[in-house]
């Protein structure tokens, strides 16, 4: 099983490549979606990771994949990393159990 990365910038796509993980950018919401909807039916792929600017253009659609899908879905932060992911993993969470924390 392989990471894929769907990224908002180059840097981060830099990075990823450098230690072997393949990776598109998108910037907006319908590329993004088609993207995301090709690699969670790609086999070889068994971790998909987003740019927290990426999750932003499709948030619920990301919660619900995330509830759903088998293939895990991970939000990290880019260089500009402004947004709080913690805030997001509590929302998460809070969904999953139905229970606010």
């Amino acid at each position: 099983m392989k990471f894929f990365l769907i990224s908002d910038n180059v840097d981060t796509q830099v990075g990823m490549r450098l230690v072997g993980i393949d990776s598109v950018i998108v910037h907006e919401r319908q590329p993004f979606l088609r993207v995301l909807e090709e690699k969670l039916h790609d086999d070889t792929i068994g971790i998909i990771l987003l740019t927290t600017k990426c999750v932003e253009l499709a948030p619920k659609v990301i919660s619900e994949l995330k509830l759903t899908h088998k293939k895990l879905i991970v939000e990290i932060p880019d260089r500009h990393g402004d947004s709080n992911i913690g805030e997001a993993i509590d929302r998460y969470v809070s969904e999953a159990i139905g229970v606010k924390l």
